[in-house]
């Protein structure tokens, strides 16, 4: 049986700020992100099985996908824990703002690896991630490929 590649997209709204960068992202500021994720397997062969066809079953990923990450990150503002921003995450946190703080500094690029590794912790052993792509603005994205990091 062949390989076959599925796409899910999700979208959430997230706020950052980029301690320490010289432009105007040093800013706390949103974006309306689209996830797009990627996974291949081959479909389920047992006719007996209510699966039957399918790689993985696009609610079974979004379960996934939604709990990991659209949950927590969608009307989050993320900082990296490791700065000053600290402090303002602890004053938005006090004023009942959903704040996330990371290992990490909070860039479309950093933020698409941590999701990788939390989408292939979730995945079934029979289903491989493929490929991530999060578009951070209608003309900028980050794209992860499991051939670039295995």
């Amino acid at each position: 049986m062949s390989n076959i590649r599925i796409t899910k997209q999700f979208s959430f709204e997230t706020g950052h700020a980029l301690y320490g960068y010289d432009g105007k992202c040093k800013n706390v500021h949103g974006h309306s992100y689209r996830l797009d994720v990627t996974v291949i397997g081959t479909p389920i062969s047992d006719n007996t099985n209510v699966k039957f066809g399918m790689v993985i079953d696009f609610s079974d990923l979004k379960k996934i996908v939604k709990e990991d990450i659209v949950d927590v990150f969608d009307h989050a503002t993320v900082f990296n824990k490791n700065t000053p921003h600290v402090e303002l995450a602890k004053e938005l946190s006090e004023r009942d703002h959903n704040v996330l703080l990371v290992d990490y500094q909070p860039t479309s690029e950093m933020m698409v690896i941590d999701f990788a590794k939390k989408i292939k912790n979730r995945l079934p052993s029979n289903i491989k991630l493929h490929s991530l792509k999060l578009q951070e603005t209608a003309t900028s994205y980050a794209q992860w490929f499991a051939s670039d990091n295995d």
